[in-house]
């Protein structure tokens, strides 16, 4: 199986190591992310000027663009005959509305768009570092379930990571949940004369059963994201591992 790996923390970010890390046992993969920290850049790509491919390693390649000029340029250029592409180890959470504004996520939505099956991945934090061996030991899991259950054609998965008040040996329950479409909570502060972003990423408004109640919850989040909607809620009873 050959894989494609982006995201949109840069290059040289540890959750794209621990990604690869993650994969290292399904196949050959090329790595493909941005030169510097694109966060927050959504769909963004890059027509208007040229863009500088850099080698950093062996099958491991930057960009100065964006996450979608990643995956562009990786399924064009770089690795034809690619099966899967996979974004992140995103550094902080994507749930709910976050999908409309993260450029891990648009590196997904850009594969789906293109025609392959495509699995963004966030590792929420309530607090710093991240615990990125942990990170890889249950994206692993995921991988493990969700290459043997592509998603439907029009719509990729975005996987959320829990962190768990206390340490977690084991992999945490795997839920297939509907992402929440309340947006984030907005406040700004003024120093220094300008605008600050103060909102508490906690206190975001949460409906039962969808990712952001189920990832605060300790719990992994599968979710699909269609490229034109928002997918129906799937039954409560869905098996995560069927």
């Amino acid at each position: 199986m050959k894989l494609l790996l982006t995201n949109d923390d840069g290059i040289d970010a540890p959750g794209i190591a621990a990604l690869a890390e993650a994969c290292a046992d399904f196949g050959p993969h090329i790595t493909i992310a941005p030169a510097e920290h694109q966060s927050g850049c959504s769909h963004m790509a890059t027509t208007s000027r040229g863009l500088v491919l850099s080698e950093h390693g062996e099958n491991r390649y930057a960009v100065d663009g964006s996450p979608v000029d990643c995956t562009r340029i990786g399924l064009y250029r770089l690795f034809p005959g690619v099966q899967w592409v996979l974004s992140g180890i995103n550094e902080g959470g994507n749930l709910g509305a976050d999908v409309f504004l993260s450029g891990t996520v648009a590196a997904a939505r850009e594969a789906c768009l293109l025609g392959k099956p495509a699995i963004a991945i966030s590792q929420y934090m309530k607090r710093r570092p991240a615990d990125w061996k942990r990170a890889a030991r249950w994206t692993r899991h995921v991988l493990q379930m969700l290459f043997a259950r592509p998603p439907e054609p029009g719509t990729f998965w975005n996987v959320n990571l829990p962190d768990p008040d206390a340490p977690a040996d084991d992999v945490p329950e795997c839920v297939f949940c509907d992402i929440d479409p309340h947006p984030l909570p907005v406040a700004y502060e003024i120093r220094d004369g300008k605008l600050h972003y103060k909102a508490r990423y906690q206190d975001r408004r949460r409906d039962t059963g969808r990712d952001v109640e189920q990832c605060f919850a300790g719990r992994v989040t599968i979710s699909p994201v269609g490229l034109h909607a928002i997918p129906p809620l799937i039954a409560a009873d869905a098996d995560p591992s069927a």
